[in-house]
């Protein structure tokens, strides 16, 4: 997959804002079939930084009132990216 593919936007809440600030960790949202090293790859491919640690969480989706019925929501998949100390993502 390409870079892009795999990143797909950065998820900017007061929790990530303080975790860039405090621990160097970043948050973003990713494709949900990404795997550990194509996401360190690319963030390092994109932002040209050094990626130390990547966590990543699949969020289930959740079941919402229809016209016809229930449905549910798309499961989403973040990632949170440990950079090395001398790294920074200046997008945040």
């Amino acid at each position: 997959m390409d870079a892009t593919y795999i990143i797909q936007r950065p998820l900017i809440t007061e929790k990530g804002t303080f975790q860039s600030n405090e621990l160097n960790t970043y948050s973003f949202r990713v494709h949900p079939k990404a795997k550990k090293p194509e996401i360190k790859d690319a963030i390092e491919k994109l932002y040209g930084v050094k990626v130390l640690d990547v966590r990543t969480l699949t969020r289930k989706g959740k079941p919402r009132r229809t016209k016809k019925g229930y449905d549910t929501t798309s499961e989403t998949k973040r990632a949170m990216v440990k950079l090395a100390p001398e790294s920074k993502i200046e997008l945040f």
